[in-house]
């Protein structure tokens, strides 16, 4: 079923996250409707043939689509300033679309050294058993991307800011790569949302949402959205949604519709704590570095204003210590919840090498920079005073047992 084409806006971001997309239905209900239904009845068999065969508009599966899904679809277009998305049951069966979608056996997929360590184990490990030659090169030297590119090369994919350790990329530079041998572009946005940067903006092709985390905000669904050129799109709705069934639930696409009305606020929020919170770390004798773009000397710094709005809700820390010292750390925290996501009111911390990006070998995961000693703090609701607290404590404790060593 096709979603309906994209009205013109000129809203602000802050007011597409509350109106955008939004069709008042003949009830005059205020908030969208749960349309929790399986199957949608035709009023006779010319109609239900009619939608079958694409000449009249209306639902007839929630696998196929669902009004309250579509909703979610049209506003997450408005705010990435794309034709159209398609929603699914789980950002990696967002992924996973859009690389089963584009790719096909004998062609190249050039992919970020590190990424989050579903999508490496997803294109390093599976995509090869159907015949899909995969290049790992790090995004942040162009001239390692356009030394990989081949003949059979058709996509490229890519996180930036970078889970777990926040490096940022230059979209422009490697747009213009991939542009130059038309290649395709595909670049997961959670860590920003569109409220904080716009890859499409930049000659990206297609965008990757886990709407698990921001979008949502609030802890309580698996979500994941894609976004790009229509014909593009028409791939992910009628052919690898339809057909391999990763669908998203109305009830979960409701959830995600109601907490994107607060995206805007939380987002200043995240960011106002996180830039607090790295300042902080970043002066602790405790701590080696810290990876967030914020920061003035985090070599992505630079694109905000161009490229980024804001540094984000998300950091990495590495400790002046080693693996033991992390999960030390970690386990110190109080308030600090120990879970793998972002974008909760609650404030989470993990250990990637132990955790996300565990099914990466040592040494592979050492050249994507994933150090044994390095931390992912992901910024809560929290207030900032709050949050400092519990990491003086933790990092007292763990500095004062370095110094007894």
């Amino acid at each position: 079923m096709d979603a309906p084409k994209q009205p013109e806006t000129k809203m602000h971001p802050e007011t597409c996250v509350i109106h955008g997309g939004h069709v008042r239905d003949s009830s005059g209900a205020l908030t969208t409707p749960l349309l929790q239904t399986a199957t949608f009845a035709f009023e006779d068999c010319r109609t239900g043939g009619a939608r079958f065969a694409g000449e009249q508009a209306g639902p007839i599966y929630t696998r196929l689509g669902n009004p309250t899904t579509n909703e979610l679809e049209r506003r997450i277009a408005l705010l990435e300033g794309s034709e159209d998305a398609v929603a699914f049951g789980s950002g990696m069966g967002a992924v996973s679309a859009v690389l089963l979608g584009m790719l096909s056996a004998g062609d190249h997929l050039i992919v970020a050294d590190s990424l989050y360590g579903c999508c490496h184990a997803l294109a390093t490990e599976q995509l090869p058993r159907y015949g899909i030659e995969v290049t790992e090169v790090d995004f942040a030297q162009p001239q390692q991307v356009a030394a990989a590119i081949k003949a059979n090369t058709k996509l490229m994919l890519l996180e930036s800011p970078v889970n777990p350790h926040l490096q940022a990329y230059d979209l422009d530079a490697i747009v213009a790569i991939a542009q130059a041998q038309q290649v395709l572009t595909v670049v997961d946005n959670t860590f920003m949302t569109p409220l904080l940067q716009k890859p499409l903006s930049h000659g990206v092709d297609i965008v990757l949402h886990s709407a698990t985390k921001y979008l949502n905000g609030h802890g309580d669904v698996i979500a994941g959205l894609v976004c790009g050129r229509s014909e593009l799109m028409e791939v992910m709705r009628n052919q690898i949604r339809k057909d391999f069934g990763a669908v998203l639930s109305p009830n979960d696409a409701w959830l995600i519709l109601r907490g994107m009305k607060t995206l805007a606020l939380r987002m200043e929020r995240h960011c106002a704590s996180a830039l607090t919170v790295a300042r902080y770390l970043q002066a602790h004798p405790a701590v080696a570095v810290v990876h967030y773009p914020g920061l003035e000397n985090h070599m992505g710094h630079h694109l905000i204003g161009t490229q980024m709005k804001a540094g984000g809700g998300v950091m990495a820390l590495e400790l002046n210590g080693d693996y033991e010292d992390a999960l030390t750390f970690v386990d110190s925290l109080s308030l600090f919840t120990i879970a793998v996501s972002l974008g909760d009111p609650e404030s989470l911390v993990q250990h990637p090498a132990s955790m996300t990006h565990a099914c990466y070998d040592p040494d592979t995961r050492r050249k994507a920079g994933i150090s044994d000693n390095l931390v992912r703090l992901a910024i809560g609701l929290e207030h900032c005073d709050d949050l400092l607290a519990d990491l003086e404590q933790a990092l007292c404790h763990c500095f004062a047992k370095e110094t007894q060593q």
